[in-house]
């Protein structure tokens, strides 16, 4: 069996922080759980979205078997109640499963991916980095796949508009042919706003030439479905051994960096979206990288390493052998409706 469906979220409605653009500083008025400034917590609005949602999600069809998310707080305080639902309810399994196991519990935990972290622009300073899980862990018991380690590691000093599709590419390409090879058949990202734009330009293969189109949505707590195409396949084992010819060991490390010398050192700004419709991305390249825990002390600039690998998606191909969206960001399920989409 080979993955048919991406379900796609973006975190509920959070609080704010401010980046001082002179010298990286970043600052909010309310502390963060996790102290970083750029971590914020849902707002209690944000909170009953999440809920909103997991109650939606418990419901799909085809069942979501697995769960990849940024590790910033407030995705995964927004995927928390559907994946604690999940692991509670009884469930159906493929119907292929072992007798006597069709009706069982999903034994969800979220697989931290930094791949889908939060896309802070390109700057001449370090951006934050998620928690490390022992803090997380603290935070949302039992939540996390404490042995998942990562696709993918964004350079710390930021990404032009063309390198953070150049990491979902990578990400997506990792993340499908994992999934195919265990057999999994439904699966859930959440990550943030730019990232999911970005994500169903990748999966789709199409990328628009006019920088005013508004393709992919990303609303708070919305969801979008992307269904692979009808006799698409990644080639699980060729994927992985062409994106990182290092992790065919099974003791090298697994996790990349998506990084380009010619980067502009230019700030783009912590929220700045006035280009990201209409880029061209390049080549994703890749550098490996240390685990999700190693994070806070990664190196600054990673752009001289080396292990260079592209993943073709332009021109309809797609990741993955190419997926057709059937949902853009729905916010049917929400009480409030549609919110903060760019």
């Amino acid at each position: 069996m080979t993955l048919e469906v991406i379900y796609v979220t973006r975190h509920g409605f959070r609080s704010n922080w401010l980046v001082d653009h002179t010298n990286g500083s970043y600052s909010s008025n309310l502390r963060s759980p996790t102290g970083i400034a750029a971590d914020p917590a849902l707002t209690a609005h944000g909170v009953d979205q999440a809920k909103e949602l997991g109650q939606r999600l418990v419901t799909a069809d085809p069942p979501i078997e697995r769960v990849y998310s940024s590790l910033y707080y407030r995705c995964l305080q927004t995927v928390e109640p559907f994946v604690r639902s999940a692991s509670s309810s009884p469930s159906s399994v493929p119907e292929d499963a072992e007798k006597g196991t069709r009706h069982c519990q999903r034994q969800l935990h979220v697989r931290g991916e930094t791949g889908l972290g939060e896309w802070y622009g390109s700057a001449p300073f370090e951006h934050p980095v998620p928690a490390s899980l022992a803090t997380l862990e603290s935070h949302f018991p039992s939540l996390l796949d404490r042995d998942y380690q990562p696709a993918v590691v964004p350079t710390r000093m930021g990404e032009s508009v063309d390198e953070l599709h150049d990491r979902l590419a990578v990400t997506l390409e990792r993340l499908v042919a994992e999934c195919d090879r265990d057999g999994i058949r439904a699966v859930l990202l959440c990550s943030h706003a730019a990232p999911i734009i970005a994500l169903g330009r990748v999966l789709t293969g199409n990328m628009p030439e006019n920088i005013e189109v508004e393709d992919f949505r990303a609303f708070t707590c919305g969801l979008s479905v992307f269904r692979r195409r009808n006799g698409a396949s990644s080639g699980a084992n060729a994927s992985l051994t062409a994106i990182n010819p290092v992790s065919v060991s099974a003791n090298a490390p697994r996790a990349q960096t998506v990084t380009d010398p010619s980067t502009s050192s230019s700030s783009s700004g912590a929220n700045n979206t006035s280009n990201i419709l209409g880029s061209t991305p390049g080549t994703a390249k890749q550098t490996a990288k240390a685990g999700t825990d190693d994070l806070q002390g990664a190196e600054s600039d990673p752009r001289e390493q080396g292990l260079h690998a592209p993943v073709v998606w332009r021109g309809g191909r797609g990741v993955g052998g190419g997926w057709n969206r059937e949902l853009n960001s729905d916010c049917s399920h929400l009480s409030q409706g549609e919110e903060r989409g760019w």
